[in-house]
């Protein structure tokens, strides 16, 4: 039985990045100055242009290689070990292949990347109004 590799569907990682953080299609085109059917396209691309991965990566919130080596699989073993590992024999997080690192560090992390982003949203938002 043969192995397939999977590709590296960069469209469909963009999409699954924007619908774990809630965002809708109209949002993300709002946020790179394109139309709505343009993310669309850009969601079922396989390739993208790097110019273009970081202007969305931005937008998202998150970095270009975050995009590139998104894994899925990954997102859901790391809050399933999470989740596993919350047993009642004390601190299991130093135990085996499990993270070694503070979740809530982590948690904290993504909020001040969050907070930043919408940061960043306002300013560019006061920047088109002072146009008018």
């Amino acid at each position: 039985m043969p192995t397939e590799t999977k590709t590296n569907h960069i469209g469909r990682k963009i999409a699954r990045i924007r619908e774990l953080r809630g965002m809708k299609q109209e949002t993300l085109a709002e946020e790179l100055g394109i139309s709505q059917q343009s993310v669309s396209t850009l969601e079922k691309s396989e390739t993208i242009e790097d110019k273009r991965l970081e202007e969305v990566a931005k937008a998202l919130g998150v970095t270009k290689e975050g995009i590139e080596n998104f894994s899925e699989e990954a997102v859901f073993n790391y809050f399933n070990n999470f989740y596993e590992n919350s047993a009642p024999q004390g601190n299991s997080f130093n135990q085996g292949p499990y993270p070694t690192f503070n979740p809530l560090e982590k948690v904290v992390e993504l909020y001040e990347r969050l907070v930043q982003a919408e940061k960043d949203k306002v300013a560019y938002l006061e920047k088109l109004l002072d146009k008018k």
